[in-house]
């Protein structure tokens, strides 16, 4: 997936340094994205804010839980989608867990997923970043 624009040209991709109040910063990053798209009358579904901030906390999360240092997460306007990409330092790569109705946690994937038409992970120098392509309608 090639990023091919952004909704502004201020929107840069945002470095966090740790700790848990990334998520909900992610969640207010994915917010201004989304509205400056609605200043741009980009047609978005009723509920494509509150999916765009799931998927970038599920991320986000992920990140945080299972890769030692930083993380960056950036969005771009692709199309007729978003992409929620998030790189972190981490060599492991996002796995599925077997399906278990009665386990507590540990879905996030299995939720990006649902939402999204496409994830993917790619591996770089210093870790690897994580593609959701999230539809917007």
């Amino acid at each position: 997936m090639t990023p091919a624009h952004g909704p502004d040209a201020a929107d840069a991709p945002v470095e966090f340094r740790g700790g848990s109040a990334m998520i909900p910063a992610s969640r207010d990053i994915v917010r201004g994205f989304v509205a400056r798209l609605g200043e741009r009358d980009v047609e978005l579904a009723d509920t494509f804010l509150d999916a765009a901030r799931l998927v970038a906390t599920e991320l986000v999360t992920n990140a945080l839980r299972h890769a030692p240092g930083p993380c960056r997460l950036e969005l771009t306007l692709v199309d007729d989608a978003v992409e929620i990409a998030v790189s972190d330092t981490g060599e492991g790569f996002p796995t599925f867990l077997p399906r278990d109705p009665l386990r507590v946690g540990r879905h996030g994937l299995e939720i990006v997923t649902r939402l999204c038409d496409e994830v993917i992970t790619r591996p770089h120098a210093t870790g690897k970043t994580v593609y959701a392509r999230l539809p917007l309608r």
